[in-house]
């Protein structure tokens, strides 16, 4: 388990910066299989069934409620794209990455 999935969310205030690339850069190497594209993190999934993605989206969706901190995801039939980014702050946070962390501690690989 990585240190960043034991780290909670923080609200961020009006005005907070996004992080630096060299600190996204960094950040990354936290959480296998995750890319940032410019504009947010985000890592695809690959399942056998849709029953088998489904229970990955409910459990991805239980991470954010219990978060507050809400991806963007690309659902199919056996597949799951996640992608988070701080939109009150117009760029890429830590909590993106405790989120990202939390959902690689679920064994979903």
């Amino acid at each position: 388990m990585s240190v960043l999935s034991g780290k909670k969310c923080q609200p961020l205030p009006a005005g907070t910066p996004a992080l630096t690339r060299a600190r996204i850069d960094a950040l990354l190497k936290e959480v296998p299989g995750w890319a940032y594209d410019g504009k947010a993190i985000a890592k695809s999934w690959s399942f056998k069934n849709y029953h088998e993605t489904m229970a990955f989206v409910n459990a991805v969706a239980w991470v954010a409620h219990r978060e507050d901190h809400h991806p963007d995801m690309s659902v199919g039939y056996n597949r799951c794209r996640v992608e988070f980014s701080t939109h009150s702050i117009g760029g890429i946070s830590e909590n993106d990455f405790i989120c990202a962390a939390r959902i690689e501690a679920l064994g979903a690989d």
